[in-house]
Order: C-alpha cells, then structure tokens, then sequence
C-alpha cells in the first residue's frame, strides 16, 4: 500500500498513457515445505516467472527496448512492504472487534511451521483445507510484501479473492483487491470501490467482505436517516463472470452454489452481480453470444452502482481481480467444465474495464494477480490484459484484430520454451529455432526477461527457510491391494487442484523412515523397515520326455 499512496495520483488518469506494472519478487517467497515433493502444488513462484515473461513480450511488441520516459508500460521492482498486524486497511479488512486474532494466527502459523512439519503435524490447522493451503516462515514476507504492492497491474501472490475477514481459503490468506480498496478509501477519500473479477472460480472471499462492508454503510444511512450523525462510508460493487461447477461450488454445497449466483443491486445495500460462464462451440458465438450478451452485464451493472450511489468521479475507483484460469491455455485438470474464454477475452474485457474507469473513476483502476496455474495461460493471458490496458481508448477494432496474432497458439507455444528455458538455468538469449525463424519482437522478449529476472533458481531446487530447513522427503511405501478391498471414496471437502493427484493431506509428514534435521535439533535415528518379500511356488513343470 506504500507504492499506492505515492503512484495513485500519477495513474489515476488516461492522459497520462503510461501502464505502470510492480513486481514484487518477496512473493516468490511463499513456498511448500510440507515435503521435497511439490509436484501436486498448482500455486507456486514459478507462476510470477510465466507472468513476466507475458509482460516481457508486451514491452517488447511495443518495439521499444530500453523503456524511456513515457512509454506505455513501465516496470517497477518494488519492495514494498507492510506490517500487517499494525496497517488500518489490513484490519480495516481482516481485523476483529475482540482484536486482531486472524492476523495473528497468520503470523503465527508461519512462524512455527518448521517446527509442526519436524514434529510431523501440518503446518496448516486440520480444520482448513490441507490440500489448498500451505505456509513456510517467509509465507509472511510475501503476503505483507504482496499487500505492500497494490497498484496498476500488480504481479503477486499468493492470490487473494477466496479469502474473507478470517478465513483462508483455496490458497488465499489475504484479500489483496479488497485490502486496496480500504486503502484508497482510507487514504485517497475514495468513497465507491468497483471490483470486476474475471478468474475462472467465484470470488467468494471478496464477495463476503463486500457484503459486510457495504451492510455498514446501509446501517449508517439508516441511522442518518433517524437524525443520527452520519459519516458517508465506503460502498463496493463486485462483479464475477465465473465458472459455476469450478470450486468453490463444484461439491454443489448450497451455500457455496447459492453465493455464486447472487445478482442484488440496491435492496439491503447491496451491489453485486454474479454471471455463470457457459461453453462455446466458435469465437463468433463466444463474442455474439456471451460477452455482449450476459458477460457485458458486469460493466452495466457497475454502471448503474455509480449511477445509483450518485456519487462524482472524483471518489470512485475501479479494481479487476485478473484471474487467467479461465483461459483457453489452462490445464485441464484446472479447467475440468470446458467453461474457458478465448485469450483475446483479457485483451477485450480489459479495454472495457479501462473505458469503464475513465468515464466513471477518472481514469483509476488497479488490476491485481488472482489466479492462473498453467504457463501458457499466465504469460498469454498478462500479454494480452497489459495490450489491453496500453490500448485503451486508442485502438480501432481493426487493430484489435491484428493483435489477435500477438498470442496466437503458435507465439504461445514459443514463449512457453522460454519459460522451460528459464527453468533449466539456460540463458534466455533466443526464442529461434530449426523449425520457427528468429523473430525480432522475440529476442527483445528474451533480453528483457535476462534483466527483469537474471538467474531463476530451477523448480525443483529444495526450498529451505532462514533457519536452513530442508523439506523432508517422503518414503511411505504404497500399500497392496487385495481383491476385496474396497476402492476410496473422494473426500466431499475437495480443492482446487487435480482430482487426480495426490493432495498435501496425502503427503502429511507421517512416515517413520523420514527424518527432519533443523539447526536446534538433532537428527533423529532412522530406523529402516525393510519391505516383506513373500515367494510363492507353483505346481512342478511336467517333465518332458527325453
């Protein structure tokens, strides 16, 4: 929030052109140290490595390499941080009236989970989810440094929106976006907050705390309507195109279902609309069909929130939570429902937002990372929304058009060999290959990202904390099955990861052969089981005459 209370004014209107864009490499310090085994965690740092190179590649189709002053998109490392037990917007948003007991459990789970994984318990309290949630001790250096960069398009994570006053949820243990909006409204005056939230799942978190913040602005006016001295609080528009038989819904628990289809605009306060994503069969149908038709309804209905709250421009401001889960480019065992949008979705929809704010908000808007788990979807989908955020208000359907090409499959394709590049330690210096020519904008894309991130630690290099903690491995041996055993049921309570993959409820440190060594402790013995082996003989081979 520190960035936000020194570039908001300088962003805050389109005749300024520049799309200021705020890295926060903290957050890359959120890791899983549950186990050495990460290879069922869908929300790990590598996705801030995917967003760049997007972001690379969006400078770099502007032909401009060493960005001057002026120009479109400008980048800020920011290092940005707050504490979050001690910042009015943080409990503005997450505080409690007996104290701020959900931020200092935060605190304190962080804090002690090397200690629960040596001893063999969950990091996570059993009561939450194991399979979505995860914290190691710098979990708490990326969470204040992702609230510490709330401005423009900002690349952080762990994402925010499933997280309400305190409750953690579906990897979310801050509300990022709503968090923002305390902050301008306690800091900049703004008086209307309008959140457009595009991420394949329902933002039930953001909902939840929108509808209690803007139940104590209608309390309010009640009061001053009964001649009680009244001080005009914060109102909140949310707006979700969402995937309905995604989680937080896919176990069709009604509250969940029911939340997720709310559409109430004024009665109780209340300003929310929710839209189902529906599949397509061609992009024509996609764009004639569904986003004139029902997913236009999000920018008017938010139209008629500021109509209604009359309120002028000078006290609004316009957040999108920019989940690219719903992309075209998404795995499929994130986007099981076949509910997707095309890339150009995040260009178009972007745009829109953009014309939005500079009618109703000045020209402020401030878009946040939610989710995105696939490569391919995070570096097209942030190439696109920042294509879009340059273009608004200056483009022509025509070259909307001709941008389409810009993350076409086969650009997708060979922008994601960077990322696998990247991966192995290799330098970035080329995207040219037998098969594909050398392209300009590519190389550019190559040497921006060798200075935006010079030297990416390979996945699968163990995390560790300050204290040295090295991850334990797991050695559980499988156990066999016998004819009448009965196959598992699925848990009811699932995640949002594969259904198919092992959860980190399966991976709880729980193995007798795993030993944890930390700098206070010595390592335990190992005692090593080794497995049955069991012979079985068959009848004697007839013997063949001679």
């Amino acid at each position: 929030m520190d960035t936000l209370a020194t570039t908001l004014p300088t962003v805050s209107t389109r005749t300024n052109p520049t799309t200021t864009v705020f890295l926060q490499d903290t957050c890359l310090q959120h890791k899983y140290i549950r186990t050495r085994d990460s290879s069922h965690i869908v929300e790990r740092p590598e996705r801030l490595r995917a967003v760049k190179i997007g972001l690379c590649a969006a400078i770099a189709r502007s032909k401009t390499f060493h960005l001057p002053k002026g120009h479109p998109i400008k980048v800020v490392q920011s290092s940005a941080k707050v504490d979050m037990l001690n910042h009015p917007p943080v409990k503005f948003i997450h505080g409690d009236v007996d104290g701020d007991v959900y931020l200092e459990k935060l605190v304190d789970w962080a804090l002690h989970s090397v200690e629960k994984i040596t001893n063999g318990q969950s990091e996570i309290p059993s009561e939450l989810n194991q399979g979505d949630l995860y914290m190691c001790p710098t979990s708490l250096d990326a969470i204040q440094g992702a609230l510490g960069t709330v401005t423009a398009f900002v690349a952080i994570r762990p994402p925010g929106h499933h997280c309400g006053e305190d409750s953690p949820h579906g990897f979310c243990f801050v509300n990022n976006v709503a968090v923002g909006a305390a902050h301008a409204h306690l800091n900049h005056g703004v008086k209307r907050a309008v959140i457009l939230d595009i991420d394949l799942h329902h933002g039930n978190g953001t909902q939840s705390v929108v509808w209690q913040i803007n139940e104590e602005a209608y309390r309010a006016r009640l009061e001053a309507e009964a001649r009680a001295p009244f001080e005009p609080g914060l109102q909140v528009y949310y707006g979700s195109v969402h995937d309905i038989l995604s989680f937080p819904c896919e176990d069709g628990k009604p509250h969940m279902v029911q939340a997720a289809s709310v559409s109430i605009h004024g009665p109780h306060g209340q300003y929310i609309e929710n839209v189902h994503l529906e599949p397509f069969e061609s992009e024509e149908q996609f764009w004639n069909l569904h986003y004139r038709g029902a997913y236009s309804k999000l920018l008017c209905k938010a139209e008629d929130f500021v109509k209604m709250t009359g309120g002028s421009s000078d006290d609004t401001i316009v957040f999108i939570s920019a989940g690219f889960d719903a992309s075209e480019h998404e795995t499929p065992s994130m986007s099981r429902h076949n509910r997707k949008v095309p890339t150009s979705f995040f260009h178009r929809f972007t745009k829109d937002a953009c014309e939005f704010a500079n009618k109703w908000a000045n020209g402020r808007i401030v878009s946040v990372l939610e989710g995105g788990y696939s490569d391919k979807a995070l570096l097209s989908g942030t190439l696109a929304h920042l294509t879009g955020l340059v273009d608004a208000g200056t483009a022509t359907a025509k070259e909307d058009n001709s941008k389409e090409t810009w993350w076409s499959s086969e650009n997708v394709q060979r922008l994601e060999k960077l990322v696998k590049k990247q991966r192995r330690g290799a330098p970035p210096s080329s995207l040219g290959s037998a098969d594909a020519p050398p392209c300009q904008w590519f190389d550019r894309t190559a040497a921006l990202l060798a200075a935006l991130d010079p030297a990416p630690r390979s996945s699968a290099e163990p995390s560790s904390s300050r204290s040295g903690f090295v991850p334990p491995t797991m050695m559980t041996l499988r156990a066999r099955k016998t004819p009448s055993s009965a196959s598992p049921t699925m848990s009811p309570d699932r995640t949002k990861t594969d259904q198919s993959r092992p959860t980190a409820t399966a991976t709880a440190v729980s193995s007798s052969s795993t030993a944890v060594s930390t700098p206070e402790t010595s390592p335990p013995a190992i005692t090593k089981k080794l497995p049955r082996v069991i012979l079985k003989v068959g009848p004697r081979p007839a013997e063949t005459p001679p």
